[in-house]
């Protein structure tokens, strides 16, 4: 093929790609602008420290509420939980899959815990109505286990997979030579894997569990078959709660069309929207540090 036909072919995918990133930022923006424009129109008719400080949420009482603190109480409630379970597990599991765990083990467990990403959210649910939620009923003397542990439990399990894949790669790219200079120096694999490999990982490590808590914080039907969905402010893990995405898939579709509690709706989904930018930019924070930490 000639010079000028090859960088034909380069400018038209060079075109082609920045097309597609262009498109997809226009879609994110329009996404943000028809949140933004929603809220605006509700917080025109409820005044914003109301909602941020309400403690009640129920827009068809008389007269309505819209508080939005026990829905994002619930929501971190939730997300805390499952990060509790997750993190040690996630990491533990990557660490052992990349230092401890045989090729042919290894071979088998990734590929396995890769496929439980796959499940649907609806059967997770279903199983955490089935066989978790009489057990925590039976553990807190309640009727049912509809509650935020069994919300935090559920949402540990399908984080999993994203967090031990992300950090198992993590793990697995730190330089050999790392490793070996540990080892030259006497430190078996245990100390060389807490003092020297996951330090180096670290990175890998915060996005793998910045992607976790992504996971759980925009997790909607999990939570809405798990948590009980009690709007009420929650007084702790045994307690039916209702999480900010729950209510929006609950309630969007029968509210009226323009209406203040149509646009409640949008008002808290840009809550979690800032909420989820955030910790990502949090997340975004720490990976920079740890960059320039071992570039040092």
């Amino acid at each position: 093929m000639e010079l000028s036909a090859k960088e034909k072919i380069d400018f038209i995918a060079k075109c082609i790609f920045r097309a597609t990133g262009v498109f997809i930022i226009a879609i994110l923006g329009g996404i943000f602008l028809m949140l933004l424009w929603n809220t605006i129109a509700f917080l025109i008719e409820i005044k914003p420290w109301d909602f941020i400080s309400g403690t009640q949420w129920n827009p068809s009482g008389v007269p309505a509420s819209y508080g939005i603190l026990p829905l994002l109480v619930s929501t971190c409630l939730v997300t805390f939980g499952a990060m509790l379970i997750a993190i040690p597990i996630g990491i533990g599991t990557a660490a052992f899959l990349s230092e401890y765990a045989g090729k042919k083990l290894r071979n088998v467990l990734k590929p396995t815990i890769e496929m439980l990403a796959a499940v649907p959210s609806v059967a997770i649910g279903f199983l955490g109505i089935v066989i978790l939620s009489p057990k925590l009923g039976e553990l807190s003397s309640q009727p049912n286990g509809l509650n935020a542990l069994n919300g935090a439990i559920l949402l540990a399990v399908m984080a999993l997979p994203t967090i031990i894949t992300v950090t198992e790669d993590a793990i697995h790219s730190v330089p050999q030579p790392y490793k070996e200079a540990s080892f030259g120096l006497g430190a078996n694999r245990w100390q060389t894997l807490r003092k020297i490999t996951i330090p180096a990982s670290a990175p890998g490590i915060i996005a793998a569990v910045m992607l976790g808590v992504g996971r759980a914080l925009g997790e909607t039907m999990t939570v809405l078959m798990a948590t009980g969905n009690a709007s009420a402010f929650p007084k702790g893990f045994f307690h039916s709660v209702r999480t900010i995405t729950a209510t929006i898939a609950i309630e969007m579709g029968e509210v009226p069309y323009q209406t203040t509690h149509y646009y409640s709706l949008f008002a808290i989904a840009t809550v979690l929207f800032l909420f989820t930018l955030i910790v990502n930019l949090i997340g975004e924070h720490y990976v920079n540090k740890f960059k320039k930490y071992q570039a040092l």
